[in-house]
């Protein structure tokens, strides 16, 4: 098992970042590598709440964990401290004994003041070592920066009238 770590500057508030890590439709637009689609099959966000999210490769022939596609995870939110932290616990769901059973991963994204934005840092920890850290690493860049993409265009847009 190992652990990765990757942050990304967001020209937004915390507080719009927060909210965007605990919104299933917000989720299903940046909790996505590029080249994948993702269903929020269940999303109760609190503490203590569970969730159920998939993965599918857009091209025939990926490398999911769950199916030959996919890859589907669930989970619970263990710790919420507003603007401030999301911890989420998960598992695949896979009959692949390397990556299912018992094993759990946390992932831990802080959010902190940086630069008339936020710095926001997630920490993937219990990652099990025949996941390629490589792709844990470019698969939270590339979601980190749909994150950006998205609550800066959510900045950018002027509210309700």
């Amino acid at each position: 098992m190992y652990s990765t770590q990757v942050s990304r500057h967001v020209r937004a508030p915390r507080s719009e970042v927060y909210r965007a890590l605990l919104d299933a439709d917000a989720i299903a637009r940046w909790r996505v590598p590029t080249g994948m689609s993702s269903q929020v099959h269940d999303f109760d966000a609190r503490e203590g709440g569970s969730f159920r999210v998939s993965l599918t490769y857009d091209a025939p022939g990926g490398a999911g964990k769950s199916d030959p596609d996919t890859d589907t995870y669930h989970g619970h939110f263990a710790k919420l401290v507003p603007d401030e932290q999301v911890v989420e616990v998960f598992e695949f769901e896979t009959a692949d004994p390397a990556l299912g059973g018992t094993m759990t991963m946390t992932m831990t994204t802080t959010l902190r003041d940086a630069d008339g934005g936020t710095e926001v840092t997630i920490v993937h920890e219990g990652i099990p070592d025949s996941v390629p850290a490589a792709d844990n690493e470019t698969g939270t860049r590339m979601a980190l920066e749909k994150l950006a993409e998205l609550v800066e265009e959510r900045k950018a847009a002027p509210r309700g009238r």
